[in-house]
C-alpha cells in the first residue's frame, strides 16, 4: 500500500479505505498497517461523517504502539501496558495507572507525529487524557482538552464519523420489522404508529455470529407500556410479536424483568424511564448476555447460556414508544 500512489480519486484505495475503516483496530496485528498506510486511513476519514469502527482512544493507542514498534521492542512492550484497551479499563474499578519509563520516548514521539494531526482527542474522555495520555509524554497536543466537558458532554460520541461495526448494518432493518413499526433517521430510530396496541418487534440488519464480544446502545426516546431491548435469532422469529415471548428472543424490559421463551427474570434491574441507555453486552464465545442500564452494569442474565448461534440486536414496542440504537461495537 506504501507504493502507491494515494490520491482521492484512485478508486481501489478509496474502497481499501472503507473497508478497513469498518474494522475495529484493536484487531488488526500489529505490523499488518504501516505507518503509512495507517496514516492515509486516519486522513481519509478524519472529521468527516464516515463509518468508522474504532473509539478515538483506540485510534491514538493504535498509532502509539505502531509508532513505538518502528523503534523498539522494549517501547513496544511499554506502550502496550501503559495503553489499556478500553474493554480493559471498564473491567477496572479506577483507571489504570502504568509508571514504567518508555525506552526512546523521543523517538516514538517523532514516530507517532505524522499520524498525530489525525487524532481528534476532543473526542477521548477527560479522565483517559490526563491520566492515561498526557503522562506518557510522546505528544503535547492533548492539553489543549484540558478543559473540555467531561463525559456526560452529549455533543461527543468517542468515535469519528458514523460510529460502525460494520457499514451500515447496523441500523433498523424494513425487511425484519413489524408491520406497525416505522423506522426513521436514516435507520437508527424505531417508533410504534398510533394503531400498534401490542408489542411488535425490530431487528437491526448485523448478524453477529461466530465468536467475539458486541455491545451496543438503545436509547429509549419515548417510553411506552414496557420497552424491550435485547437480542433475537435472524432465523425463525416472528417480528408481529413481542421478542420475549419467542424461544430466540431475550429481552429486558422498562419494568426491570428479562424475558425469553415467555419464562422471565423478575427484578433484573430497577425500572427505568423515558430517556434511559441501555447498553446490551453479548458475548458469543460464551453465548451469555447481559445489560447495563444508565452506567449501572448488571450480571448476566440467567438461564441464557445457550443461545442461538446467530444473533441480532432487536427491540419490541408498542405506541408511542420511540427507540435509538447507537454505538455498536465489537470489544
Amino acid at each position: 500500500m506504501d507504493k502507491m500512489i494515494l490520491t482521492d480519486d484512485n478508486n481501489l484505495l478509496n474502497l481499501l479505505v472503507e473497508a478497513v475503516a469498518t474494522i475495529p483496530l484493536n484487531t488488526i496485528k500489529f505490523g499488518r498497517l504501516s505507518i503509512s498506510a495507517l496514516q492515509y486511513l486516519l486522513s481519509c476519514t478524519h472529521k468527516k461523517q464516515k463509518p468508522f469502527a474504532t473509539t478515538e482512544y483506540e485510534v491514538f493507542r493504535y498509532c502509539s504502539i505502531l509508532a513505538a514498534k518502528q523503534v523498539s521492542n522494549d517501547a513496544y512492550i511499554t506502550l502496550i501496558k501503559r495503553l489499556p484497551t478500553l474493554e480493559q479499563l471498564e473491567n477496572e474499578n479506577s483507571m489504570i495507572k502504568e509508571n514504567e519509563i518508555i525506552t526512546n520516548r523521543q523517538e516514538v514521539s517523532n514516530k507517532l507525529k505524522p499520524l498525530v494531526k489525525f487524532i481528534d482527542f476532543g473526542q477521548i474522555k477527560v479522565q483517559i487524557l490526563t491520566d492515561i495520555i498526557e503522562p506518557l509524554e510522546i505528544t503535547p497536543t492533548v492539553t489543549v482538552y484540558r478543559h473540555q466537558i467531561k463525559s456526560n458532554n452529549s455533543e461527543i460520541n468517542y468515535i469519528r464519523g458514523i460510529p460502525s461495526l460494520y457499514k451500515f448494518a447496523y441500523v433498523w432493518d424494513k425487511s425484519s420489522c413489524g408491520s406497525k413499526l416505522i423506522i426513521e433517521d436514516n435507520g437508527k430510530v424505531i417508533r410504534a404508529q398510533y394503531d400498534c396496541y401490542f408489542h411488535q418487534s425490530v431487528k437491526v440488519k448485523m448478524i453477529l455470529e461466530n465468536k467475539g464480544i458486541f455491545k451496543w446502545d438503545v436509547i429509549i426516546e419515548k417510553d411506552c407500556e414496557y420497552a424491550w431491548v435485547g437480542v433475537c435469532s435472524s432465523e425463525n422469529f416472528n417480528y408481529e410479536i413481542f421478542a420475549g415471548s419467542q424461544h430466540s428472543g431475550l429481552v429486558l424490559g422498562s419494568n426491570g424483568c428479562c424475558f425469553n421463551s415467555g419464562d422471565w427474570v423478575n427484578n433484573y434491574c430497577p425500572p427505568f424511564k423515558e430517556g434511559a441507555k441501555i447498553t446490551v453486552h453479548l458475548d458469543m464465545n460464551k453465548r451469555t448476555c447481559a445489560f447495563t442500564v444508565n452506567g449501572i452494569r448488571y450480571s448476566e442474565v440467567s438461564g441464557w447460556s445457550n443461545s442461538p448461534l446467530k444473533l441480532s440486536p432487536a427491540v419490541s414496542l408498542c405506541y408511542p414508544g420511540r427507540l435509538r440504537i447507537q454505538n455498536c461495537r465489537k470489544v
